[in-house]
């Protein structure tokens, strides 16, 4: 099934949406929001699912046209967001970049951060930025979202508590980074809000798309209306879903409603392009000593996509303009 969040207030309010997101079903009567229905999972799930095939099969009478502009992200605000970097030839390309070797450590162990989770974007929300030269950047990846998962989780038992699926456009401010890291602390400045799909979907709802814990369609980016990339997020992606649940939980519980993201999809497969301009702007640099693609400027936008093998839009799409304020 998919749900979405309408503007609502702090939390939005559930809906759910029907598989070619053509139209939707207010839910107020099992869950007032979707962190509601996250913490009774067991007991709203079936009811959820129940109304979503009477909407697939024509059969609600209050069915309302679906405007994904409407919506705010899956969850508005979370409890938790911690994003992963699972694949490990975005990594390779960072290093490389700067001439620095990677640590086998990487290969066995997820890098992960912990962002801000209290101002998640709606899909249609701009990016707001006070500073050009704070080198924005977009980074298209696919998140999941987890009900209550135990301290000392395995990644076998980790994948029966991803409930939800959803794509994310993980925004970076480059330029800040590189102090930010070198305080040895991680990223705070340089990690402003994220922006999420209109919709998130059960796994199930992805067919044979969605194997071993990882989701094998391309994710398709648009900067400015020109193909950036499609690589495909199951290829290389070295850690699954299951495995960057299972690191966190190893000291720690996870709240229901914790979103879990994968980090930039990457191949080594160029042709197929890119998921943030920080990876082409490595490749520039390999191969001609510095970088010569920019970073985003006030009036780029920004679209992020993935399609069934039916070629339909399964999460909706972010769509972003960049938006300079003072």
């Amino acid at each position: 099934m998919k749900l979405a969040s309408l503007k609502h207030g702090r939390d939005g309010r559930l809906i759910v949406v029907s598989r070619d997101l053509s139209h939707y079903v207010e839910v107020a009567g099992i869950a007032a929001t979707m962190q509601a229905a996250l913490d009774d999972w067991q007991a709203t799930a079936p009811q959820l699912r129940a109304v979503s095939d009477e909407l697939n099969a024509g059969q609600r009478s209050d069915a309302q046209a679906f405007d994904p502009a409407a919506c705010a992200a899956p969850l508005p605000r979370a409890y938790q967001w911690v994003d992963g970097s699972a694949y490990l030839n975005h990594v390779e390309l960072v290093r490389k970049a700067r001439n620095a070797e990677m640590p086998p450590s990487f290969y066995t162990d997820p890098l992960m951060y912990q962002g801000g989770s209290d101002d998640m974007l709606g899909a249609r929300d701009p990016i707001t930025i006070r500073d050009e030269a704070w080198g924005t950047d977009l980074e298209a990846e696919v998140a999941v979202i987890t009900d209550d998962v135990a301290i000392g989780t395995s990644a076998a038992d980790a994948a029966g508590h991803i409930r939800l699926v959803m794509l994310v456009n993980d925004v970076s401010l480059r330029n800040l980074i590189p102090n930010e890291l070198g305080k040895g602390f991680g990223f705070v400045l340089s990690k402003p809000a994220s922006a999420f799909s209109p919709v998130a979907v059960t796994p199930d709802e992805l067919e044979g798309a969605w194997r071993d814990n990882r989701l094998h369609l391309p994710l398709r980016v648009w900067v400015n209306g020109e193909r950036f990339g499609e690589p495909n997020a199951g290829e290389e992606m070295t850690f699954s879903h299951a495995d960057l649940i299972a690191h966190l939980a190893r000291t720690r519980k996870l709240g229901a409603g914790s979103i879990v993201g994968s980090g930039t999809i990457s191949n080594k497969d160029r042709s197929r392009g890119f998921c943030c301009l920080a990876e082409l702007r490595m490749i520039e640099t390999i191969e001609h000593g510095q970088p010569s693609t920019p970073f985003l400027r006030h009036g780029d936008t920004v679209k992020i996509e993935m399609l069934d093998i039916a070629g339909k839009s399964i999460f909706g799409s972010i769509q972003q303009s960049v938006q300079l304020i003072k």
